[in-house]
């Protein structure tokens, strides 16, 4: 019975303690992605205001070798952007640098992932449709 009582009292505190959903499971990439995301970018061609998903998350596999180094660099380019770390700086004469949107670390990284798994090769180079070098990676 003391173990019990032991058990409740300690989940009763980090019920208090830990804000809420701290025990929640990953947060969901595609819904931080249209929350925060999709009121400028779009997934497929045509841009909104900003560059669409597919052509970007193409642009980072073409730069990164692996799945968690391009994650890294997007969460860290989220959480504040600056035109030296953007991969397109045509992008970003075209459509003027991202704002920053401020996310906690696990949505960025969250958002950063759902975001590389939209890689599409048969969208080519990263500049719409069959525009660059293809380059299938594993992800």
């Amino acid at each position: 019975m003391n173990t019990f009582l032991s058990l409740c009292m300690v989940s009763a505190i980090a019920s208090v303690l830990l804000p809420s959903g701290a025990m929640a499971a990953t947060p969901d990439g595609e819904a931080i992605f249209n929350r925060s995301c999709s009121v400028c970018h779009s997934v497929n061609p045509p841009p909104k205001s900003a560059p669409p998903v597919i052509p970007l998350a193409n642009r980072y596999h073409m730069q990164f070798q692996t799945k968690e180094q391009g994650v890294a660099a997007m969460a860290d380019f989220l959480e504040k952007p600056d035109a030296a770390k953007a991969l397109d700086t045509r992008a970003v004469s075209r459509f003027g640098l991202m704002p920053l949107i401020p996310l906690p670390d696990e949505e960025r990284k969250a958002v950063s992932e759902w975001f590389w798994d939209q890689y599409n090769p048969a969208m080519g180079g990263g500049r719409g449709f069959g525009g660059g070098q293809r380059r299938l990676m594993n992800q």
